[in-house]
């Protein structure tokens, strides 16, 4: 398994990084060649199902994400979400988190875990640094714009 752990510091209050970081439709926007759907549609809570799907064509495969923990941020304390992948190409987890940050910014935490099963894990390092990419350039883009 490949172990993934990207950080960042917006200037925004946590709330509203929240809202951006946990619109799984925008990740679908915001990653290549992916679209998201999510059942039911709204609102998050555990249990609801987050499926990604990416490529092309026949090369293309389902990512369904399940949300087992959905503590949105209250009050100025922070916020975690925790989705579990269920499909038969990519396993793991994922953890979004948003907590106060240096001056008045929020700081955001993605963790991850994913395994490609088809995949040995000779090839964990070409899954880091590829996901690390695709999903650093997709964080950064869901909290720079609206």
């Amino acid at each position: 398994m490949a172990n993934i752990l990207l950080e960042r510091t917006a200037p925004l209050p946590l709330d509203e990084a929240w809202r951006r970081i946990t619109q799984w439709g925008r990740h679908g926007e915001v990653v290549p060649l992916t679209r998201v759907d999510v059942v039911p549609p709204e609102p998050t809570r555990p249990g609801t199902l987050v499926v990604a799907r990416s490529g092309l064509g026949p090369l293309s495969f389902a990512d369904p994400m399940e949300v087992t923990v959905w503590q949105p941020p209250r009050e100025g304390a922070p916020g975690m979400c925790r989705l579990e992948k269920r499909g038969r190409v990519v396993l793991g987890w994922a953890e979004l988190e948003v907590r106060p940050g240096p001056g008045g910014r929020t700081r955001v935490v993605w963790r991850e875990e994913i395994r490609i099963r088809p995949l040995p894990s000779l090839f964990d390092g070409v899954v880091r640094r590829s996901s690390r990419y695709v999903f650093g350039r997709a964080l950064n883009r869901l909290l720079r714009s609206p």
